[in-house]
């Protein structure tokens, strides 16, 4: 027996959205073909994009396609700040939270070390919620420098739900455009980009029940980007490159299942959250949950360290044991140091080694909980003994240097 508790990775395809890929699979030409195969092929993306403007409170004109998350989050921040700079060279100040993904926070990066761009860090409090005084005092003190504001819907490792309504009313008050990376928040919560007064947002098909490189991002009409990728000026002109007609099926037909069962999944998912972390607090000595409470956080994350232990360790006891979690972000899997968004939180750099992240999802069941209540304990203790051995092993060499 298997158990999968990383679906905020990537979650199974549904059968839906399989179907509806295979089908346009089946089916030739190229969106941007005059012909009769071209044609249709554009048909089906632009259906596609009307049913994804539907399920996300977007026009049509609204929905820019990319190859996913991480090209959204790129187009984005990379794009708003070079259209906002060639209008006004003083807009160099990239503001981002600390516990922004890495497809945020190394963009505004990389504009600061080859393109002149200020990144600042916006702090958070100990459960990983923006900290909006601190916004309002960047706002106050630069205002006509900053270019952008680029604040995610929901954080993928603690599950933090962020105050996107107060971020959004504090930039525009300023007349600064505000980015959202929603995608695990999409299916989970209510997300519509309209209502929201968002100017851009970031959502993805692999997340939700779609196929893995697909995504798109929600950009107003009107708003100035420049863009990344360069070639035959698809998709307003923005975002280059043939459009996959089966992708974008397949994430139109996800994403209408996702958002429509959103209510029902999020009780159950949250249910099953629940009984994980009620249970390992009652059975694992030095287990914290960490990230805010229940109304604060997505239903499908449950962020847990465990005091002594390193969780690449736990991980692989876990996956010998048949469960595959996470020690984060999918994204700096292999990376042997501890989670950004952890140290942002304010929490110590020996606590954060340890920590495992489980994320429900659609074909999580009551029996997945069971199971990883049954083998977590006896790992925990044995990641622990193993800490020991090391820490005594490399004191004990230091000390016959």
């Amino acid at each position: 027996m298997t158990v999968y508790l990383d679906h905020a990775a990537t979650t199974p395809v549904l059968p839906t959205a399989v179907a509806a890929l295979a089908d346009a699979l089946a089916r030739p030409g190229n969106p941007s073909s005059l012909h009769a195969s071209g044609r249709a092929a554009r048909r089906t993306v632009e259906e596609a994009r009307e049913r994804l403007a539907a399920s996300l409170g977007a026009r049509p004109s609204e929905v820019v396609l990319t190859s996913g998350g991480t090209e959204a989050d790129n187009l984005a921040v990379e794009g708003l700040f070079r259209a906002r700079r060639a209008v006004d060279a003083r807009r160099r100040r990239v503001l981002v939270s600390a516990v922004e993904h890495h497809a945020v926070l190394d963009p505004a990066a990389w504009l600061a070390a080859h393109e002149g761009a200020e990144a600042v860090l916006l702090p958070v409090d100990a459960s990983g919620v923006l900290d909006l005084d601190a916004l309002h005092d960047e706002l106050a003190a630069h205002a006509d420098e900053v270019a952008l504001v680029s604040v995610m819907w929901a954080n993928n490792e603690v599950g933090a739900l962020q105050p996107l309504a107060d971020v959004v009313a504090a930039a525009h008050a300023q007349g600064i455009p505000v980015h959202a990376d929603a995608v695990q928040a999409v299916g989970q919560v209510p997300v519509d980009f309209g209502a929201s007064g968002l100017d851009a947002m970031t959502v993805t098909a692999h997340k939700l029940g779609g196929p893995v490189g697909v995504g798109a991002l929600l950009a107003r009409r009107g708003l100035a980007l420049e863009p990344v990728l360069h070639g035959g000026g698809q998709e307003r002109g923005v975002r280059s490159g043939t459009l996959s007609a089966p992708l974008a099926a397949a994430f139109a037909v996800a994403a209408e299942a996702a958002v429509a069962g959103r209510s029902s999944y999020a009780a159950r998912v949250g249910a099953l959250r629940d009984r994980l972390v009620a249970g390992v607090l009652g059975t694992v000595p030095g287990a914290t949950l960490r990230g805010p409470d229940a109304a604060r956080r997505l239903p499908a994350n449950a962020h847990l360290t465990f005091a002594g232990c390193e969780g690449d360790s736990l991980l692989y006891l876990l996956d010998a044991a048949g469960v595959e979690v996470s020690t984060g972000s999918a994204c700096q899997a292999g990376v042997p140091q501890p989670s950004h968004v952890l140290l942002a939180m304010g929490i110590r750099e020996d606590d954060a080694r340890g920590a495992l992240r489980f994320s429900f999802g659609h074909t999580s069941t009551d029996d997945d909980v069971d199971r990883v209540l049954e083998v977590l304990p006896g790992v925990v203790e044995r990641a622990r003994a193993a800490g020991l051995v090391a820490t005594h092993s490399v004191a004990h060499a230091v000390a016959h240097a």
